[in-house]
């Protein structure tokens, strides 16, 4: 079990590297200039390896832990965003770092390793129409949809993906996982989760946004994983479990709201001329 938990820290660490690159990035380019920038390029690089140990972490992991743990990004995100971008960090901050770590360490510890379990036979025809419904409602709800609208949409593409992703992985090894046809459901979920959440964040404010996908990512796949794909809880650990999520998920709202991840999400308006100092302020 110590390599899955390894693999999902791997994967939150990737994923908060990746958006510290990224809205390096921004500061420094603007437009395809920024879409071609070696830092954008090398983030998305970071994603994709990001999503290769989450896959690895929920082949012995319930979804309930492993996606606590990646939506716990958001700690890296405000650390990285403190020390690269000089962004603004609250006490209020360093507190819910702390209760989110301690939040995910008991997490791990009610779980126990619990190789993923054979879905029920309809599993992979819905996961695969509601997979294709969510790109279709992402499509419909980009251009006027409200950022809420928009970053549960996203969170729910994640969470599909997360789902599915959890499933497949009871026919196998990773190349069995990618070669079948759940693998269609983790794509389309994928890709309306990120076009979802990039849309949310160019019309809403970042915090609601991040919020509402954090929120969103962790509790419908853990309930999920719970009630249709066999996760548990160990025995005498379903106190301590519910309370530790309902801590990690606090801590990733209050964490959503910091003026360094708002630093780390929003690009300038300007490029960086002096360094990163110029674009970490955060009002």
């Amino acid at each position: 079990m110590i390599w899955s938990v390894a693999a999902a820290v791997g994967a939150a660490v990737a994923y908060a590297v990746s958006t510290i690159m990224q809205a390096v990035a921004t500061r420094r380019a603007h437009g395809l200039a920024a879409v071609r920038h070696p830092l954008v390029l090398g983030g998305l690089a970071l994603d994709g390896v990001a999503f290769l140990l989450s896959l690895l972490a929920l082949d012995h992991l319930p979804l309930f832990v492993v996606q606590a743990v990646v939506a716990s990004s958001l700690v890296g995100v405000v650390i990285l965003a403190r020390v690269v971008l000089h962004a603004a960090l609250r006490r209020t901050d360093l507190l819910w770092i702390g209760v989110v770590v301690g939040a995910l360490v008991v997490l791990a510890l009610a779980a126990g390793e619990q190789p993923a379990s054979e879905p029920p036979a309809a599993f992979t025809t819905w996961t695969v129409v509601v997979s294709v419904a969510l790109v279709a409602a992402v499509a419909l709800a980009y251009r006027r949809g409200h950022p809420i609208l928009l970053a549960l949409l996203g969170g729910l593409g994640y969470s599909v993906a997360a789902v599915a992703a959890r499933g497949a992985h009871a026919s196998g090894d990773l190349l069995d996982t990618v070669l079948q046809p759940l693998a269609v459901a983790i794509v389309a979920a994928g890709a309306a989760g990120v076009l979802g959440y990039l849309r949310a964040l160019e019309k809403g404010s970042v915090g609601s946004v991040a919020a509402t996908v954090s929120v969103v990512e962790v509790l419908v796949p853990g309930a999920v994983g719970l009630l249709v794909l066999d996760d548990v809880v160990r025995d005498g650990w379903g106190v301590p479990a519910v309370v530790a999520t309902v801590l990690a998920v606090a801590g990733c709202v209050v964490l959503a709201t910091s003026p360094a991840n708002a630093a780390a999400e929003e690009p300038t308006t300007a490029p960086l001329a002096a360094g990163p100092s110029q674009g970490g302020e955060a009002s």
